[in-house]
């Protein structure tokens, strides 16, 4: 027996959902959020990508070039410091599609649990599929910057 196509609704949606525990505050994983996404960001060892994030809502999140050069990859659509950052926007997909990203910070036992979720909705090609991974570094990099306690 064969199994299923998919229907045409999963070609078009992606979902990833992250639970990322921390081993530091609450606000000092929130500091360690902001700035991976932002100037620390990378997209692999000794590979920078610093990124602009505007943290307030309307703020941009974006990739400077310099001289009016760059790419936008979303706006905040929602921010409670330290609980909540929402971005919503194309990120790094150049065609039709719209993404959510959610991050919802709480405080547990000996640290922080950080709740993550990536929704997109469009034109995904396959290679959109395979950020999970990417997020995994991305955050990654925030457990070693909160637990540290200052800056890579």
């Amino acid at each position: 027996m064969s199994s299923p196509a998919p229907s045409m609704l999963d070609n078009l949606t992606l979902n990833i959902t992250q639970e990322i525990r921390v081993r530091a505050s609450l606000d000092a994983t929130f500091a360690a959020l902001l700035e991976q996404l932002g100037p620390y960001n990378e997209v692999g060892d000794d590979k920078p990508m610093p990124m602009v994030l505007e943290a307030w809502p309307g703020g941009r999140w974006f990739r400077d070039l310099g001289n009016g050069d760059g790419h936008y990859w979303g706006a905040v659509q929602a921010i409670k410091k330290p609980t909540l950052l929402e971005i919503c926007g194309p990120l790094f997909m150049s065609h039709p599609v719209a993404n959510n990203l959610q991050y919802r910070l709480s405080e547990e036992q000996g640290g922080t649990l950080i709740k993550f979720h990536h929704s997109g909705f469009g034109l995904l090609v396959e290679a959109d599929r395979n950020v999970k991974d990417g997020w995994k570094y991305i955050h990654e990099r925030v457990v070693r910057r909160a637990e540290a306690g200052r800056k890579h």
